[in-house]
């Protein structure tokens, strides 16, 4: 689950406000080491109702939300056998439940920051560093912004990767969306 939380990490948090539910969808950037499920860290406008709301530190939910796809009945191998097959879509995510607390502080945003930028420039061939911008554009953009930590509860992983076919609509499937995300999801999680 944390594999794909690092994978995915534009996260959709659901929060009870005031007004009802309310969605936002922010970059989280999970330290496993925190607590026994972890924590996630980010960072959202000051002017984000979630910032806002005075019932913060509340219970929230997060859903990362990983591959997707439909499935076709036509690329299942059954169909021509018996023709007893439906379409359906196979999916991955996870469900983070846990306390949301609001962070002011500067030292700690800006360490968020770091790590945040780190993890995602990694990869490219020439990567930005928050240090390459001038420090007061930085420090005006930390005025701008709250910190966010969400202490981990509980996890729940949702893989729907075609688990339930028999192995022959299994390989059919792999074959027909080679090179495909789901397809190696379903060669790892679903072959029996």
């Amino acid at each position: 689950m944390h594999e794909l939380m690092r994978a995915f990490p534009l996260a959709t948090v659901v929060t009870q406000g005031a007004d009802g539910l309310e969605a936002n969808h922010i970059p989280l950037h999970l330290d496993a080491a925190a607590g026994p499920n972890g924590s996630l860290r980010g960072h959202i406008a000051r002017a984000n109702l979630l910032a806002a709301d005075a019932t913060v530190n509340r219970k929230i939910l997060v859903i990362f939300k990983g591959p997707d796809c439909y499935i076709s009945p036509s690329n299942y191998a059954t169909k021509a056998e018996h023709g007893k097959v439906v379409p359906t879509w196979n999916y991955t995510a996870v469900h983070v439940y846990g306390e949301l607390r609001l962070i002011d502080d500067a030292d700690w945003l800006l360490a968020q920051l770091h790590a945040l930028t780190a993890e995602h420039e990694a990869g490219l061939p020439r990567p930005w560093a928050v240090d390459d911008a001038p420090a007061d554009y930085i420090g005006k953009m930390l005025g701008a912004v709250v910190g966010i930590e969400i202490s981990i509860d509980r996890l729940v992983g949702k893989w729907k990767v075609s688990q339930n076919q028999p192995a022959v609509n299994q390989a059919s499937l792999i074959a027909a969306m080679d090179g495909q995300p789901m397809a190696g999801l379903i060669r790892e999680r679903g072959l029996k």
